[in-house]
């Protein structure tokens, strides 16, 4: 096996969207970084049945402004 050709598998913290926390093994970020979650089982429509916009970077205010006076006059 060749030296240094798999990423550092490291513990991280993963905080999920309710406060929990939980340990585990990844590659992402650097030993005792912590991930959290902007979605996640606990909420995300495919495993709740609501359904609920989520706005991340403001996108969904962008298309709100973007096309507010669109739509159909009858």
């Amino acid at each position: 096996m060749k030296k240094d050709a798999h990423p550092d598998y490291h513990e991280i913290t993963v905080v999920m969207t309710d406060g929990s926390t939980f340990q585990t093994r990844s590659t992402w970020g650097k030993a005792g970084d912590t991930l959290k979650l902007d979605i996640d089982p606990k909420t995300h429509p495919a495993w709740t049945g609501v359904h609920r916009l989520v706005d991340s970077g403001g996108q969904l205010a962008k298309f709100n402004k973007r096309f507010k006076d669109f739509g159909l006059k009858g």
